[in-house]
């Protein structure tokens, strides 16, 4: 178990998640650090649409509004940006890059080879439409929660200590979580993406005081829950494994324990035992034919 703990750089700033995890390790990374300063890490990110319920253009309208959202929104929080490319149809995904697989059902990803890492060990992240849809979340809602977990904790190894009056736990690295209901969602163009937290998050030093923890703050204290959110955690001094909590007045439902391929499920059967996808690939990621909307 990884245990992170923010890192001061040379500047007095703190970075947090990927930028603590990677440091001077490059995945086709751009940015990394210069001359001993920190730069925004800037990270290949295929978008890969394998699902029957959304169009290509559904997906194309999506990713030019995450790529806003990633660039002018998160990057500054977290130090870590993300060139986001769509996979044309029919098209192989590259190599050089991290995935993020947008599927029907969580039974499609074993059928087609997309299982916990890339063909080359990186990171993949899955969006479950299907699921989604039953649940009454927009989808895109979710593909944005996914691609900005993935970039914050590519691994999903990542904690945070929070001692409380039942002992100390440990909060899983998941930051679109605790505000991931689509009424805390907001909109870029007509896009609706999700609220996420920010570092201040997962620091139980900043009990008691000024926020903001949630980019749209609606949060008012480290590891706090909204409405409709959630969290994984687990008691150290019990010596519990994973175990989910709801919001105040939530109750947990069948819906709720992890799917195969999820992040949830990843964290509880730990990166050892993660297996490589087995699909065809393409050309590198700066190379291959790939679309870029932008808004």
């Amino acid at each position: 178990m990884i245990v992170f703990l923010p890192v001061l750089l040379s500047n007095g700033k703190q970075t947090s998640g990927t930028a603590a995890l990677i440091g001077d390790v490059s995945w086709g990374c751009q940015g990394m650090y210069q001359e001993g300063k920190p730069t925004l890490l800037t990270l290949p990110l295929a978008v890969i649409n394998a699902s029957t319920l959304v169009s290509q253009d559904e997906v194309l309208a999506a990713t030019a509004a995450l790529q806003v959202q990633v660039h002018r929104d998160f990057a500054p929080a977290w130090q870590v940006d993300a060139d986001l490319a769509v996979v044309v149809p029919g098209g192989p995904p590259p190599t050089g890059a991290w995935w993020i697989v947008i599927m029907d059902n969580s039974d499609l990803g074993a059928a087609l080879g997309y299982h916990d890492l890339t063909s080359q060990g990186l990171p993949l992240g899955k969006v479950f439409v299907e699921s989604s849809k039953k649940s009454g979340q927009a989808w895109t809602t979710l593909l944005s929660h996914e691609i900005l977990e993935m970039l914050s904790d590519p691994f999903i190894c990542l904690t945070a200590l929070a001692p409380t009056a039942f002992g100390t736990y440990l909060y899983a690295y998941e930051n679109c979580d605790a505000c991931q209901s689509d009424q805390f969602g907001y909109l870029i163009g007509d896009q609706l993406v999700s609220d996420f937290c920010l570092p201040a998050w997962f620091d139980a030093n900043r009990a008691g005081g000024a926020g903001p923890f949630d980019f749209k703050q609606h949060i008012k204290q480290p590891f706090a829950l909204l409405p409709g959110g959630y969290a994984m955690c687990r008691n150290l001094s019990a010596g519990t494994g994973w175990t989910l909590v709801t919001a105040p007045g939530a109750t947990l439902t069948y819906r709720d324990r992890p799917r195969v391929g999820s992040r949830r499920e990843r964290r509880k059967i730990a990166y050892p035992n993660w297996l490589k996808s087995n699909v065809t690939v393409g050309s590198d990621f700066a190379s291959a034919q790939l679309m870029r909307p932008r808004l």
